[in-house]
């Protein structure tokens, strides 16, 4: 009865609008009240509150301010003057080089929207201009913007190995290979369709030298250095994701200051989105964490592993099961969300299956990168929809996106039939 009433104030909360953490927590106190009464709200609230301060997650806001940081300070525009110069003369180039560009915002945010944001504002008119399809241009961003929660250090997988007790190193070591090979992927997808149809992707016919070519690296060293240093003390097991998220925030200050850019205007930006962002992340915790608290008193995981006894299926099935589930919460709730909601549930089943935690936490953060660009709810759509010109609708960057999810589906079957391509890493290392 209680799983039924938890659901229905979920279902109806969610309807009505409410915020996702707000809905969760809502769900939450319904399941407490009909259990324990008002007495059961102190239990709930405590134990909201210690899972929610754990030291790891503090990396969170240290890892999203540094990637404000940098963004603030003008390493988007210096990264697209290099794709221009570099691959700009190539059909599809550009766009291509906007993935490319999104990957490397990935190593150092952790998040989606700030690529997205960035290339939104910087490398979409400059593409529209030179006579790019908008299909090509805007679903190259929307699908390279969602990178970001996929290659390290990702805010996502922070989250998860918090929850799954599973180590965070692993995880960023293992969603290297995926994350290059989805990136991959996607340029060879553009450059193909854009050669066999140059009129989705015209070349610019501006000439640069190697000299200039070569001039325009230089404003990224610093940026490319603090990265290597913060992913490369995490992997060498020098400091914990949080203190190398530490060092990262403290790192772009530094960065920052010798660029000269360091002015009050940008770190006050950069503090304000970081304040806002993590909010968010820590509202959608609370609920979901008081809720899964809630579910588990309920019995549901014992409730869950019973029916899949019951059904007698494959392992395989189950994990398919699992994939199939986490891609439709996706279409309706956030990433951070889906796992608090699913966690508690599934990673136990996982072990039990004989599956590699690790691996599986590579395959749902590959479903939540789907779930950032699937209509009608994917996050980096609706952000997308704030930076377009006038000209470009909601139903166009529907229509855009569409052959991206299918290449993000296709990478998901192969590190699925292939897991060594996400453990090969972590299994090296032993981090």
């Amino acid at each position: 009865m209680v799983v039924i009433i938890i659901t229905l104030a979920l279902g109806v909360l969610l309807l009505a609008g409410l915020p996702v953490g707000f809905a969760l927590g809502g769900g939450a106190v319904a399941g407490v009240l009909y259990l324990w009464g008002f007495k059961g709200l102190y239990m709930l609230a405590n134990t909201a509150y210690a899972d929610s301060t754990s030291f790891i997650l503090l990396a969170v806001p240290l890892f999203i301010f540094m990637s404000n940081v940098l963004k603030n300070t003008g390493l988007a525009d210096e990264l697209y003057d290099i794709v221009y110069k570099w691959m700009g003369a190539v059909p599809g180039g550009l766009a291509a080089g906007t993935v490319v560009i999104c990957a490397i915002f990935a190593a150092m945010a952790g998040i989606s929207s700030v690529a997205t944001i960035s290339m939104g504002l910087i490398a979409l008119p400059s593409m529209l201009k030179r006579g790019y399809s908008k299909d090509i241009a805007t679903g190259c961003i929307s699908a390279g913007g969602a990178l970001g929660i996929l290659i390290p250090p990702s805010i996502i997988m922070i989250i998860y190995g918090s929850m799954a007790e599973v180590s965070i190193g692993k995880l960023f070591m293992g969603g290297i290979i995926p994350g290059i090979l989805m990136a991959v992927i996607f340029c060879i997808y553009i450059l193909v369709r854009c050669f066999l149809k140059p009129e989705l992707g015209p070349p610019v016919t501006d000439k640069y030298s190697m000299r200039e070519k070569l001039v325009a690296c230089k404003g990224v060293v610093l940026p490319a250095a603090l990265i290597i240093l913060v992913l490369g003390s995490i992997y060498t097991g020098a400091a914990t994701p949080t203190e190398a998220a530490g060092i990262g925030a403290l790192g772009s200050l530094i960065c920052a200051m010798i660029q000269k850019r360091a002015t009050v205007k940008n770190i006050k930006d950069a503090l304000i989105s970081t304040v806002s962002l993590n909010a968010m992340v820590l509202w959608i915790m609370i609920g979901a964490v008081a809720f899964t608290h809630v579910l588990a008193y309920a019995g549901v995981p014992d409730m869950v592993k019973q029916g899949i006894d019951y059904l007698d299926m494959g392992r395989w099935w189950v994990l398919a099961g699992m994939q199939l589930t986490f891609f439709l919460l996706g279409m309706v709730l956030d990433p951070a969300g889906i796992i608090m909601l699913t966690t508690p549930i599934f990673v136990p089943i996982v072990k039990e299956l004989g599956f590699d935690p690790v691996w599986f936490g590579i395959l749902f953060t590959i479903n939540m990168e789907m779930a950032y660009i699937t209509p009608p709810f994917g996050f980096n759509l609706f952000i997308m929809k704030g930076v377009v010109p006038p000209g470009i609708h909601m139903v166009d960057l529907y229509r855009s996106i569409v052959p991206f999810v299918v290449l993000q589906a296709i990478c998901l079957l192969i590190i699925i039939f292939w897991p060594d391509l996400a453990l090969w890493l972590p299994e090296m290392t032993g981090k």
